[in-house]
């Protein structure tokens, strides 16, 4: 079966940035469904008629992949509205962040500690790999017709290149 909208693809990757850094791999196949919100948009496309067995060599400009860097997207915040246990890295929704927060931060999206001073924390509402050029190997292993209820979902159930906006 060819992939086309509306099907489920296994796929295997291995993700670099323009410099050969290896960024992430995906040694076992994951299933996404192709027409969904699984892929980038850009991926889905390439994808199209290929059969199992096939092997893509992708490069993803950043507004292909996850945005240009948006230093609007970035917030300082007081360290006294955090736990005293903060640390750079941890992620935060929107949603759970401590009321003290300031209000222009949108609920809706995803943020990373990005930098912790004595007196406030630096949150990146950026996606990790915004504003980078990616290089992607794709290895197509199965393709199969999607359910109704994966359609309905607009996922296969794999959240690999959702962008939070």
């Amino acid at each position: 079966m060819e992939i086309t909208p509306q099907c489920v693809v296994a796929l295997t990757w291995t993700l670099k940035d323009t410099l050969g850094d290896v960024l992430d791999v995906l040694d076992d196949p994951v299933e996404f469904l192709v027409g969904g919100n699984d892929l980038l948009p850009r991926i889905e496309q390439a994808l199209q008629g290929h059969a199992p067995g096939a092997q893509l060599s992708l490069h993803l400009e950043p507004e292909d992949a996850f945005g240009d860097f948006d230093e609007k997207r970035l917030f300082l915040e007081p360290r006294a509205c955090f736990p005293a246990e903060i640390e750079e890295g941890m992620c935060f929704e929107g949603s759970a962040l401590p009321q003290a927060c300031s209000k222009d931060i949108p609920r809706d999206g995803l943020y990373t500690v990005a930098q912790l001073y004595p007196d406030h924390v630096v949150l990146d509402g950026n996606h990790p790999l915004a504003g980078i050029a990616l290089r992607l190997q794709l290895t197509v292993h199965a393709v199969r017709e999607a359910t109704e209820e994966e359609v309905g979902r607009g996922t296969a159930g794999a959240g690999f290149f959702r962008v939070q906006t």
